[in-house]
């Protein structure tokens, strides 16, 4: 497909995204050693149009329905985790780039492929100067940077009276350096390079402040009344990393069920280990597990797209709810990935056998602040047992 123009309709577009997968899941263990997702597979995506799911129609973008998003992004991360995690974190940067004012709108979507990246670590801090803030400071985990047009970056900002503000800045990635640190066993091929800010100056229209959004105030005026861009953007994110989790894993079943029939099971009689009742239980909990995972984002997403159509507000249980599930199915993916890990012998440690990357990918990304089981579920216990949750992002 010529790269210079995006696919114009998103009606097939988990289909586009499918028939990319051989090629994804051939460049995945390149992506691995250069640390980053290979140029191919970036252009590959981007004419696939998953980067438009998120941008506003007016600009030229898709507006996709979360399910579809979801699919998409089941699909990238079955072939290549590193890859379907980038691709979930620059979708993502479309939907809150829409929540910015619409000027500094209108300069993130000037390109025809405008591809965003961005963390939530208020890690730099933002001085405020005549018509704008000055900006320095580190930002780490900032995935798929070298690929990304632009940054979203997290900074505080001195409000001279109580706590600092949390502030989103859109950053040209022109004005930011990237530094060459990500060098990790999970997740490897994402990109995720620590940017930095040194006194860069972001005028007043690329600012997003976070407090008001996670209340559901922003400053858009063309997407204000629009339910699509009403979402909220923290359960949003727990419906898009479902996709990454729920990818990865039953790319480890489908790999299992070939393997099984290919090798034996060493010091015992068994020729292939398909033949061995040890190996059925095995296959059926990994399929029960990710079997449930994805129930469980189905019912997540229902509830979200149900919410977006009534206009009807949620309830502090409902998001707590939502980030308790995506915590609890991306450990069952975890478990289904460990499961069929352990059952897959000593050859399965082959850099060039998939299912060592994924089950180091499934890993990484239960490390996820946001997504970490363990904090998740004490976030919903808290809620059931008539505590404050703890945490505003919900």
């Amino acid at each position: 497909m010529d790269s210079s123009s995006a696919p114009r309709s998103d009606t097939d577009i988990v289909e586009r995204v499918r028939e990319l997968r051989s090629l994804i899941r051939s460049h995945a263990a390149r992506s691995e050693q250069q640390r980053r997702v290979t140029g191919e597979v970036v252009e590959a995506l981007t004419d696939a149009g998953i980067f438009h799911m998120n941008v506003p129609r007016h600009h030229g973008g898709y507006q996709t329905p979360l399910r579809t998003q979801v699919d998409a992004l089941v699909e990238v991360s079955a072939a290549c985790g590193s890859a379907g995690y980038t691709a979930l974190i620059q979708t993502s940067g479309g939907f809150i780039a829409a929540l910015f004012p619409d000027e500094a709108q209108d300069e993130i979507f000037a390109g025809p492929h405008a591809r965003i990246g961005g963390t939530l670590i208020p890690s730099s801090k933002a001085v405020p100067v005549d018509g704008g803030y000055a900006v320095s400071g580190r930002s780490p985990f900032a995935t798929g940077c070298q690929d990304a047009g632009w940054h979203l970056l997290t900074a505080l900002a001195d409000t001279g009276d109580g706590p600092p503000e949390m502030l989103w800045l859109a950053v040209p990635m022109t004005d930011l350096k990237v530094l060459d640190d990500w060098d990790v066993s999970g997740l490897t091929g994402s990109g995720s390079n620590t940017v930095v800010a040194q006194d860069i100056f972001v005028p007043a229209h690329r600012v997003l402040p976070v407090g008001p959004l996670l209340s559901g105030a922003f400053p858009s005026q063309r997407n204000s009344d629009d339910p699509f861009y009403r979402m909220p953007l923290m359960v949003l994110f727990c419906a898009w990393t479902a996709a990454s989790a729920i990818g990865l894993a039953r790319a480890a079943v489908t790999e299992f069920g070939e393997r099984i029939h290919q090798r034996g099971i060493t010091y015992t009689f068994y020729e292939r280990q398909y033949e061995a009742p040890v190996t059925h239980l095995q296959f059926a909990e990994a399929e029960m597990k990710v079997s449930s995972a994805e129930l469980l984002t189905a019912d997540l997403v229902g509830l979200i797209e149900s919410k977006a159509a009534s206009g009807e507000p949620y309830t502090t249980k409902e998001r707590a709810r939502i980030r308790g599930q995506s915590g609890y199915l991306t450990r069952l993916c975890k478990e289904a990935g460990d499961l069929i890990g352990s059952a897959s012998g000593a050859s399965s440690l082959q850099r060039e056998v998939p299912i060592q990357r994924i089950v180091r990918d499934l890993n990484a990304l239960n490390l996820h602040s946001f997504l970490n089981p363990a904090t998740n579920l004490e976030v919903y216990g808290r809620v059931l047992s008539g505590l404050d949750a703890g945490t505003p992002f919900l």
